[in-house]
């Protein structure tokens, strides 16, 4: 795809948003949680990428997703992050592929704690595979494209369509 000028870009300040400076190991382990902590605010950015079919209208609900899941992980280092750092080591070094089904014990610990200080149950086997109704407070979109994008012009009907000059591609000639 070719940008013109006339395509309207966000700026940096409305793309700048804190990082999460976690490694994958840590965001494995604590994949399920906070997925579970921010299910709204995910939903709700899906739903406008879903409908508007413009990332740049969506930066907003983006900025609040990665928000959510900051405050998830500056909870966990508050409350739980002796037990959140166990079981993400275990995830870490003592799994084949970093796979976390092999490190139900400290996922149990980090589990608890975080049922108990921030009041949240572990999502169930399949939570995140349920057909949920999320119900939005965001207006519905007007459904009009920021720019219309020509199609990639096509030949003139009239067009003499010139014989394969080694005959056709549909057989091998050993």
């Amino acid at each position: 795809m070719v940008i013109t000028k006339d395509v309207l870009l966000p700026t940096y300040d409305e793309l700048a948003v804190e990082e999460i400076k976690l490694s994958s190991p840590a965001l494995k382990a604590a994949a399920t949680q906070v997925g579970k902590y921010c299910d709204d605010i995910n939903k709700e950015f899906m739903l406008c990428r879903a409908e508007e079919k413009d990332p740049r209208r969506c930066l907003k609900e983006g900025k609040q997703v990665t928000e959510c899941s900051l405050d998830f992980f500056r909870k966990i280092k508050k409350h739980c992050y002796r037990q959140f750092e166990r079981h993400w080591h275990c995830v870490e070094n003592q799994t084949p592929e970093m796979n976390p089904k092999y490190c139900r014990r400290s996922q149990a610990y980090f589990d608890h704690c975080v049922k108990e200080h921030l009041g949240q149950d572990p999502p169930v086997i399949g939570h995140f595979a349920q057909v949920r109704i999320h119900d939005s407070t965001r207006p519905k979109p007007n459904w009009q494209p920021i720019r219309e994008y020509e199609p990639t012009p096509s030949l003139p009907e009239d067009y003499p369509k010139p014989d394969a000059a080694y005959g056709s591609r549909a057989f091998f000639y050993p």
